[in-house]
C-alpha cells in the first residue's frame, strides 16, 4: 500500500471556542457548533470544480496502487453486514439500515479508495424528517406503529452513501428485423338478423425484414450503488442527482453524519453498469432499424476508454421493524424525495373489506325491498 496516498478520516471537529462537536449545516457552507453557535467556513473554490476521471483499465492493470487511500473506522452490523462510521462518543447504538441493535466494542480499520467528489447535503434533517412525516400519512393501511414511530426525529439519520460512476464510448453491432406496417384487406363472415353475410375490413399488418448495423454510444456519468445494504429499487428512484454540483472531497462535509464504506468494487459496478448502459444502446439500435416496429435478436458490443470515479451522496435514511421484518425509508439529501418499504396492517385490511362487503349487503337489501 502507497503510505504517502493513504489518509486517515476524520468525521468530526472541535469548536474553536467551546472544544464541542461541530456539525455541517445542510445547505451551506458551514460547521455549525450547537452549542455556542461558532461558525466555521469551509474554503471552497470559486472556480467550478474540474472533474477528474480514473482510467478503469489501468486501474486494474496496476491493482488499484496509484489510487489514492484512507482509513476509516468503522463498526459491522452483525444482522445486515452494513459497515458504517460510528457516532461519535458512544458504547451502543442501532444499525441505520436495518435498526438492529449494536454493541460498539470497537471498530474495524479499513483501507478504500478515496471518495474524490461528494455532493454536500441540502436539506437539513428537519426539512427531511417533514417530508418522511408527509409520506407516511399518505400510506393507505399503514399500522398505527408506523404512525407513532414517525413522531421521533432522531430515527432519521444522515448517511454519505458510497456510488461508482462511469462512463464509456461504446459500439455495438447488432442483428435484428425492422417491421414495416401496411393496410390490407381482409374478408370475413358476421351473422346479422340470423343470416350469415360476407363482409371486408381494413386491417394493418406488418412486414418484417431481416436488418444489421453498428451503432455508437457515449456515456456519461452512469451512477451505479456501491452498498449492499439499501435496496436498488428504490435508490434508482432518487435519481436524478445533480452530478454538476459535485464538490472536491473535503472531511468537513462529513462532520456530524455518518458514512458507509463501499461493499461493491470497481469493476463489480462497471458491470452493473453495463445493464444500464444496455438500455440506452438498444434504444440508439431501435433508431437505427427504423420502421414501424423492431426486433434486437443480438448485441455484440464493445466499451472503449472505460473511467469512473468514487463518489459519496447524501441519504436520510431510517430504518422501522414491524413483524420481525425491517422497512427502510430513504430520502434524497439533495431535493427531498422519498422512497421506501412499506408494512400493511392486516387488521385495517381485514376490517375495509368487511366494510365492503357489508355495503354491498346493504345495497342489495336495500335493492330488493323495492
Amino acid at each position: 500500500m502507497n503510505e504517502e496516498k493513504t489518509q486517515e478520516i476524520s468525521n468530526q471537529l472541535d469548536c474553536r471556542e467551546c472544544g464541542a462537536l461541530l456539525k455541517f449545516a445542510p445547505g451551506t457552507s458551514l460547521l455549525k457548533c450547537e452549542y455556542c453557535g461558532c461558525e466555521n467556513e469551509i474554503k471552497v473554490s470559486d472556480e467550478p470544480t474540474v472533474v477528474e476521471e480514473i482510467d478503469f483499465e489501468k486501474f486494474l492493470n496496476e491493482n488499484d496502487s496509484n489510487v489514492e487511500k484512507q482509513e476509516i473506522i468503522t463498526i459491522k452490523c452483525g444482522n445486515c453486514g452494513a459497515a458504517s462510521t460510528l457516532k461519535p462518543n458512544v458504547t451502543s447504538d442501532s444499525c441505520p439500515f436495518c435498526a438492529s441493535p449494536i454493541v460498539v466494542t470497537g471498530g474495524t480499520v479499513d483501507s478504500i479508495i478515496k471518495p474524490s467528489y461528494l455532493l454536500p447535503f441540502k436539506v437539513d434533517q428537519k426539512s427531511g424528517f417533514n417530508e418522511f412525516k408527509n409520506w407516511v400519512k399518505s400510506l393507505w393501511f399503514a399500522p398505527n406503529d408506523l404512525k407513532q414511530y414517525v413522531d421521533n426525529a432522531d430515527k432519521l439519520n444522515g448517511m454519505y452513501i458510497p456510488y461508482w460512476t462511469y462512463d464509456s464510448n461504446t459500439v455495438s453491432n447488432y442483428k435484428g428485423q425492422r417491421g414495416d406496417n401496411y393496410s390490407a384487406t381482409e374478408t370475413y363472415t358476421e351473422t346479422v338478423n340470423g343470416k350469415s353475410e360476407t363482409k371486408t375490413r381494413t386491417v394493418t399488418k406488418t412486414r418484417w425484414t431481416y436488418t444489421s448495423g453498428q451503432v455508437y454510444n457515449n456515456f456519461d456519468d452512469i451512477v451505479i450503488l456501491a452498498s449492499k445494504s439499501l435496496p436498488e429499487k428504490y435508490t434508482d428512484e432518487l435519481e436524478p442527482w445533480d452530478l454538476e454540483n459535485l464538490t472536491e472531497y473535503n472531511d468537513k462535509y462529513l462532520s456530524g453524519f455518518r458514512t458507509e464504506s463501499y461493499q461493491v468494487d470497481v469493476k463489480t459496478g462497471f458491470e452493473k453498469s453495463k445493464v444500464k448502459m444496455d438500455d440506452g444502446i438498444r434504444e440508439s439500435i431501435r433508431r437505427n432499424i427504423g420502421g414501424d416496429k423492431q426486433q434486437i435478436d443480438s448485441v455484440n458490443t464493445v466499451y472503449n476508454n472505460i473511467t469512473f470515479k468514487h463518489i459519496l451522496l447524501p441519504i436520510w435514511l431510517s430504518a422501522f421493524r414491524y413483524n420481525d421484518k425491517v422497512y427502510r425509508f430513504i430520502i434524497n439529501g439533495r431535493t427531498g424525495e422519498v422512497q421506501g418499504e412499506r408494512p400493511y396492517s392486516a387488521v385495517k385490511i381485514a376490517l375495509a373489506v368487511l366494510l365492503v362487503i357489508a355495503i354491498g349487503i346493504g345495497i342489495y337489501i336495500a335493492t330488493k325491498a323495492k
